[in-house]
């Protein structure tokens, strides 16, 4: 996807012998609606056809996006930098081409022909990061809404703290919701969950997964690792805590490690810009291309 939008630059032309009212240069500028960063702190877009860069670096306060990825409780943060022409600079450049690697270099590419290059002094850069997180457990988070109360924040079956939404072992039977089948169809619906007892609850919320009276989590009967997948009496059955007819109690102690996904959304807009002879009120620069949004948190909840 790319966004758009036009600057209109009207140069008057003034001599000793004749003047006129002006020519008018269209310039559109039409650029991807992704960019990037380096260093502490250049954001910049560039396009090849024609061949023209937008770019902010910040310096005061000086901002890092490590800075940009302290969300608050409401996993959102907003960013605000003053532009002002020397410590916090937006620039428009056009060239005669585009070098490969323009930004982010100590020594700058050699073949660089610079055909224009405005200035904002004035301006105000406000970046919003969102936070979203997940468990990757293949249920969605719209489906993990138990009580249906549309708060996805007091549904923990298993108590340990962990919202469902969050949680990779939903039941805390330390088997992951994913390899408990939630959803064998991959249609998003729930209604084809393995319930191997068949009493009605889905493994993956069901503490007890074969009902033979032992918890899953303490069928543990070959090896302690809070992994009872691998605890097989009968191989023709397949793991004892799927199998009804071994239910030897060897209690677990602890819960496994869970991890959580975090994938950080950083967009950025540009009010106010005024360049030699260009104004816009409102500049979208688009959303942030880094592999460092997104990132893993991992956490062991208390047994």
């Amino acid at each position: 996807m790319r966004h758009s939008f036009l600057i209109v630059i009207i140069f008057s032309l003034l001599s000793t012998f004749s003047c006129n009212d002006g020519d008018v240069i269209t310039i559109s500028l039409d650029f991807d609606d992704t960019f990037e960063s380096c260093g502490d702190l250049v954001f910049y877009n560039t396009k090849n056809d024609p061949a023209e860069s937008l770019s902010l670096q910040i310096t005061s306060p000086a901002l890092s996006i490590s800075d940009l990825l302290q969300v608050g409780a409401d996993n959102t943060l907003v960013t605000t930098r003053t532009i002002n022409g020397t410590s916090n600079t937006f620039n428009y450049r056009s060239y005669a081409s585009l070098p490969s690697n323009l930004f982010c270099n100590d020594i700058p590419p050699s073949d660089i022909v610079i055909t224009n290059d405005y200035e904002s002094t004035t301006g105000t850069a406000v970046i919003t990061t969102k936070l979203t997180e997940d468990d990757n457990d293949t249920v969605l988070a719209a489906l993990e809404d138990i009580n249906g109360n549309g708060d996805l924040n007091d549904d923990d079956t298993d108590g340990d703290g962990i919202p469902n939404y969050l949680d990779s072992d939903d039941d805390g039977d330390n088997i992951l919701t994913r390899d408990e089948k939630p959803d064998p169809n991959k249609d998003n619906s729930l209604n084809d969950a393995q319930d191997t007892d068949g009493d009605g609850i889905p493994d993956y919320l069901d503490s007890d997964d074969d009902g033979d009276g032992t918890l899953t989590r303490d069928e543990e009967n070959y090896s302690q690792d809070q992994n009872p997948a691998n605890d097989v009496t009968n191989s023709e059955v397949g793991a004892d805590y799927l199998n009804p007819e071994v239910n030897s109690l060897v209690p677990a102690t602890a819960y496994r490690e869970h991890s959580i996904s975090e994938t950080y959304v950083i967009t950025m807009t540009i009010n106010n810009v005024s360049l030699p002879n260009i104004s816009q009120d409102v500049l979208n620069f688009g959303t942030l291309s880094n592999s460092a949004l997104s990132t893993s948190r991992k956490l062991t909840p208390e047994f």
